[in-house]
């Protein structure tokens, strides 16, 4: 049966239309609260969102699906994606939920699911769970077996107290200044307030949502603000998280953008240095840059590729025993430290490494000479243009010019009706000539 709620990232979309209402939330809580029902014991579920305005309807609504089918919820109110994670496995919940649209604007929403082990659900537990949505008949508990709901107090020191022992208590940021931006985000108390602890002077961005706001001229996809404030207060370094804090960009003492690629070679070299890198390499994904996959070569680590999305980096990572992964966008997997992607534990690797080099940022976070790449997006109404003869052609052909000398993938986006075509090579004016020529025969096809 194929999946129509759940993508990639749980279920997403745009709020009160299509999937993402309220009575859809409504449904999720009494399938999954069914699905996990198992055993004797008082089951419970923990509960945390971003800070979207919707975000308020729709645990509401999911609090009214898990307790009508008997699960306990414990509320957490505005936390990061990786905190559900793991407050789901300290407090031997059931499940975990967590309500957001990640780096999507405030109108969309969203939920993620977790295991008991703090992991994302896998395909066939998802599948499971839709089965019983379209079920008009989910058993309800009897009255005397309905759930309670309840708020908890310590939800955020606890995650705070869980992502500053990521780092050595001998290492103190006292000296560090640090412009963290939280998008008005999940993260907008528990990142400042953590780094601060640990001993840098910090600059607050993107701390004050008020339920729209979130992700809207800050965050890690929009980071001009960010790199102005850096320059501005003459601060070490920046970073930027996204609405729910599982995705890091680093900004330089220059102002310059420094993506995931790059901090997963910082992170997988000092690690190997200090013997601690299992798997002999990472995951990142099908995007990630060829310079990585270079470098790494050279200090003897493979570079795995996976499919772009965390949940087929972690996968990979689970699958052959890696401890780092992630994505160019941001995303950090550190299985010694958490169960999903972190942007703000990886934060604070990046500053740990920072403080132990005594280098500036930007000498620090040039770990690799990065190859020229590209990426176009082509829309089209309808049909398969990967599937005609004459796109089929040209693709060839770029693949054969760029063979030993670079990288071509292009792949349709899993939410909207885009072509992406990416290339890279050591060669700038090839890699644009055979992005275009592609882009120019997928619209002729449309």
């Amino acid at each position: 049966m194929a999946r129509k709620l759940f993508g990639t990232d749980g279920i997403r979309g745009r709020t009160n239309a299509g999937a993402m209402t309220a009575a859809t939330a409504m449904k999720v809580g009494l399938a999954a609260g069914r699905h996990f029902m198992r055993g004797g014991h008082r089951h419970r579920v923990v509960i945390g969102k971003d800070t979207r305005l919707s975000g308020y309807m729709m645990e509401s609504a999911l609090v009214a699906g898990f307790t009508s089918v008997g699960m306990d919820v414990i509320m957490t109110g505005p936390l990061p994606t990786p905190a559900i994670a793991l407050l789901t496995r300290e407090m031997r919940a059931d499940l975990g939920v967590m309500i957001s649209a990640s780096h999507n604007p405030y109108a969309d929403n969203g939920i993620k699911l977790f295991g008991p082990d703090g992991f994302k659900l896998s395909d066939e537990a998802e599948m499971a769970i839709e089965a019983l949505i379209a079920d008009p008949d989910i058993p309800l508990a009897p009255p005397e077996a309905i759930g309670r709901a309840r708020r908890i107090e310590d939800a955020r020191g606890r995650y705070i107290h869980a992502v500053k022992d990521s780092v050595s208590s001998e290492i103190s940021f006292d000296g560090l200044k640090v412009v963290v931006d939280c998008a008005n985000g999940a993260a907008y108390q528990v990142a400042p307030s953590a780094i601060w602890e640990l001993g840098a002077e910090v600059v607050a961005l993107g701390v004050t949502p008020n339920g729209t706001n979130i992700n809207d001229g800050v965050g890690s996809t929009a980071i001009a603000a960010l790199q102005a404030k850096v320059v501005e207060e003459g601060a070490d370094i920046g970073i930027a998280l996204d609405g729910d804090a599982d995705r890091l960009i680093v900004v330089d003492e220059t102002g310059r953008a420094v993506d995931g690629d790059q901090i997963m070679a910082l992170i997988a070299g000092r690690m190997q240095d200090r013997g601690s890198l299992r798997g002999g390499g990472i995951v990142a994904t099908v995007m990630s840059n060829l310079g990585l996959e270079r470098y790494l070569a050279g200090r003897g680590l493979d570079l795995i590729r996976a499919k772009v999305g965390d949940r087929y980096v972690l996968e990979a990572m689970k699958a052959g025993g890696y401890n780092v992964g992630g994505e160019q966008s941001g995303h950090m997997i550190l299985l010694d430290y958490a169960t999903t992607g972190d942007g703000t534990v990886a934060a604070l690797r990046v500053l740990a490494s920072l403080v132990r080099s005594g280098k500036p940022a930007s000498e620090l976070l040039h770990v690799f000479d990065p190859v020229p790449q590209l990426l176009k997006n082509v829309r089209y109404e309808g049909g398969k243009p990967l599937d005609n003869a004459a796109v089929q052609k040209v693709i060839a052909e770029a693949e054969a010019s760029l063979a030993g000398k670079g990288r071509l993938v292009i792949r349709p986006s899993g939410t909207e009706p885009v072509i992406r075509v990416m290339a890279e090579g050591d060669d700038q004016r090839q890699v644009e000539a055979v992005v275009d020529a592609i882009c120019e025969a997928v619209r002729e096809a449309v």
